[in-house]
């Protein structure tokens, strides 16, 4: 059921939180022993607490976009009183003394915190095989992986074990688990939700976003959680849509997309690097939008095959900085057979972090050695500015870009882990998006009954008008 008809049906007292609630946690139960989608599933008395809330909320007649409905939250957003563990031994043990900004948004709003879902080690990862506590499976094919780092939060909606969910995504982390999960996944614009209380892996790049299975439920939890937050100063203090504007919605909708204009990066999605499915798929789109009234360009990203080592050497350059505070020090794990301070941070960094997350900030704190931080952090940020500026040129012409959300489609467990290359790559067409800041969608397309993932990009602040062109889309499609 859609959080938008459970929400009908909780204002209409036809159901009750408490029995919404319950529902949600028997599937949770049933499944997560298979799926491994959550790491914690919070204890009965905080969630009755919230049921208690809520219900009072609806009794009285406040309601709001999210009352009464489960939502599960990435395990590296803070919720207090609870392990924020970012799926790491290093962090196993830490226990959040405060709310991230989007968790109090969805407690004044009534939202009921379910529980923390299960992502690679410090978000670092695009297959959720790199937790400490496991591998997240696939709904769509068990043998599959889930996509990353959001896998959890994307599984725990494709799995129907909650309607909503928050990820986070630094390069694609929502997205790609969004595309290989047959679901929606909305990477916002930088800035425009608030990251306090998100665990940083690479701050000028990491944004907080959500999932669902439809794309009217992805309004719902944008109008609680974005908007300006003092505690983030990286946050927007211009950007307060009406993400449940009626008038805005039917506005495009009822124009059918007469003059809306269509970025077609052909070349992208001609590339034999890319499945054939997928590009099959978006070409399908763009002609089913094409023959519905919109105007097809074609747009080219000269800069697109530089995104990969910018990113990377960005992201590993401020994964080495932010990581650096796990030390064993003051607080996480720590070795205790050391002699010294100084052997006490090397074992408990060692036995802490996992492979990938060593391997990165090896990478970063390479590119910010002296000598070469010219050469490659200055050069990727020199290059950053350059893909930016290939999108402002694009979005002069068009109102938004389709392209594939990854170039394959989920592979099987186990078979990208020791190429992390490989592994890499099918961030190949998301990681731009985060250099420049932009906000992204995926949108599941089905085609042969296999979901494939689109990725739909405006520009900044645009969210609102993703979201009604999604809608759109999926009405034209029956997707």
């Amino acid at each position: 059921m859609k959080a938008k008809e459970i929400l009908s049906k909780l204002m209409k007292k036809e159901v009750s939180v408490k029995e919404v609630v319950e529902s949600y946690l028997e599937k949770i139960e049933k499944q997560n022993n298979f799926y491994n989608a959550f790491i914690t599933v919070f204890d009965k008395n905080f969630i009755d607490e919230q049921i208690k809330r809520a219900q009072k909320m609806i009794d009285s007649g406040e309601i709001t976009p999210v009352v009464g409905l489960p939502v599960a939250v990435k395990d590296n957003i803070n919720v207090k009183g609870y392990p924020t563990t970012c799926a790491s031994k290093i962090l196993s043990n830490y226990i959040s003394p405060y709310n991230a900004t989007v968790i109090e948004k969805l407690y004044a709003n009534g939202a009921i915190i379910v529980g923390k879902t299960n992502l690679d080690e410090f978000a670092m990862g695009s297959s959720n095989e790199n937790s400490f506590f496991g591998i997240v499976k696939n709904p769509l094919n068990p043998e599959w992986v889930a996509g990353g780092s959001s896998g959890g939060s994307a599984v725990a909606v494709a799995a129907d074990m909650v309607p909503l969910s928050l990820g986070s995504d630094t390069g694609g982390s929502i997205r790609i688990p969004a595309a290989f999960c047959g679901i929606y996944g909305l990477k916002p614009t930088y800035g425009a939700v608030s990251r306090y209380g998100l665990v940083a892996y690479a701050s000028s790049l990491d944004q907080i976003g959500p999932f669902s299975k439809y794309i009217e439920d992805i309004s719902l939890i944008m109008q609680v959680i974005a908007g300006y937050d003092p505690y983030d100063s990286t946050s927007s203090k211009d950007f307060n849509p009406d993400f449940l504007d009626e008038s805005f919605n039917l506005k495009l909708a009822f124009n059918e997309l007469k003059g809306i204009k269509i970025g077609f990066p052909s070349k992208i999605v001609e590339d034999p690097a890319v499945d054939q499915i997928i590009r099959d798929s978006v070409k399908n789109l763009v002609s089913i939008l094409d023959a519905n009234g919109a105007i097809i360009e074609e747009v080219e990203f000269p800069y697109m095959e530089y995104s990969i080592p910018s990113y990377y050497i960005i992201a590993t350059s401020e994964a080495s900085s932010n990581l650096a505070r796990y030390d064993g020090v003051r607080y996480g794990h720590r070795n205790l057979d050391a002699d010294d301070v100084r052997t006490m941070m090397k074992k408990s960094r060692g036995e802490g972090f996992g492979l990938e997350v060593k391997r990165r900030i090896l990478a970063g704190t390479f590119c910010l050695s002296s000598g070469y931080y010219d050469a490659y952090y200055k050069k990727a940020l020199q290059v950053r500015n350059v893909i930016k500026r290939d999108f402002e040129n694009i979005f002069r012409k068009v109102d938004f870009v389709i392209m594939p959300t990854s170039p394959t489609l989920p592979w099987k467990i186990g078979e990208k882990i020791t190429d992390p290359i490989q592994m890499y790559l099918s961030d190949v067409y998301t990681v731009a998006v985060n250099l420049a800041g932009l906000p992204s969608l995926n949108i599941p397309y089905y085609i042969h009954s296999i979901p494939v993932g689109i990725q739909i990009i405006s520009n900044y602040f645009q969210e609102q008008r993703i979201l009604t062109l999604s809608f759109l889309i999926s009405q034209l499609t029956k997707n």
